[in-house]
């Protein structure tokens, strides 16, 4: 009996250590860096952070957002890693974007196993949009239509080629067998346009997201022929099918969340770590996110790592396949 009463007393005193280790680790000066102007998903990214953690009560300091652009995201990666690799209270906001430039090389000499990837907190999904009167009702009549006469039908989206959104149409040119760098394709600075261009006839598909739409479907001026997630969207998006129940295999699944410098502290991340599992886990924080455009997608730690390497080494087979590469 007295052996297991020592051996109770020391297992508590162990976890007390431990609860005592996290609490201590709780950042004084809590930051999230957007790597990025003011605006956008990077900035969103870390507003939603900056919000939730605040309104969960789970940091007692104030969240500074700071912003550090360049090279969509290759500025802020290169100098956490080389200049702040230890900032324990510092996160950094990525995206799906993040991984298709770590495969291309944008990133410069830094790979994935370079950081420590802490929570994916959201995710958006691509989505393929013509008018609401649009000849081209479904993705097969899209796709169809590009492969009898590639040179007719017009692209367009809020990205250069080489970027996410000229990659959704590249791959819906490639399931119609053309190549994506003979498609036509007109880039807009960004999403707004994109939809301008679309309604006043400039071009007839936009490869945008299903955060986009929401609002312009209520209006019945466009049409969604497809969402490109492995599963249909809950809520108002239920009804619109995916590309792959089409029988096309196009899944574009653009991930938000945060990463830590590679010698951060196993307390500091620990911390975070623990942070965000509890935010994920709430309803508050999940409607925090729907009213900034996002669905659900929580991973964190060990999971979440390891999907990254699984997605930037599915990019690396697309870049190639599509011939980008860094510039």
């Amino acid at each position: 009996m007295m052996l297991k009463k020592t051996l109770v007393a020391a297992a508590t005193a162990v976890a007390a250590t431990l609860i005592t280790g996290l609490a201590h680790a709780e950042p004084a000066k809590p930051e999230c860096i957007a790597p990025a102007k003011p605006g956008g998903g990077f900035d969103l990214t870390c507003k939603l952070a900056q919000s939730g953690l605040q309104d969960a009560k789970l940091l007692n300091a104030p969240m500074r957002v700071t912003y550090m652009p360049g090279g969509i995201g290759a500025v802020a990666y290169n100098t956490v890693i080389a200049n702040r690799p230890a900032e324990g209270g510092t996160i950094v906001a990525y995206s799906g974007g993040s991984f298709l430039n770590l495969a291309i090389g944008k990133f410069g000499k830094y790979t994935e196993d370079d950081v420590k990837w802490l929570a994916a907190v959201g995710a958006d999904y691509g989505a393929i949009i013509v008018k609401a009167d649009s000849p081209y009702q479904t993705l097969k009549d899209l796709i169809e239509a590009t492969r009898k006469e590639p040179g007719k039908v017009v692209f367009g989206a809020g990205g250069s080629v080489g970027s996410q959104d000229w990659m959704k149409s590249a791959l819906i040119a490639r399931e119609a067998g053309v190549d994506p760098k003979s498609m036509r394709y007109v880039a807009f600075e960004g999403g707004g346009e994109a939809i301008t261009a679309l309604m006043g006839g400039h071009v007839h598909a936009y490869s945008g997201d299903a955060s986009e739409v929401q609002g312009h479907l209520k209006g019945g001026r466009i049409k969604v022929l497809a969402i490109l997630a492995q599963e249909r969207l809950k809520g108002d998006l239920a009804g619109i099918p995916t590309a792959i129940e089409q029988g096309y295999n196009v899944d574009w699944t653009i991930t938000r969340g945060f990463y830590m410098g590679p010698k951060v502290s196993d307390a500091d991340y620990q911390w975070w770590l623990a942070a965000f599992e509890k935010l994920q886990a709430s309803p508050e924080f999940d409607q925090l996110r729907t009213e900034r455009g996002l669905f659900p997608y929580n991973l964190s730690g060990a999971k979440l790592t390891e999907s990254v390497r699984k997605e930037v080494a599915r990019y690396k087979v697309l870049a190639t396949e599509l011939g980008l590469t860094a510039q």
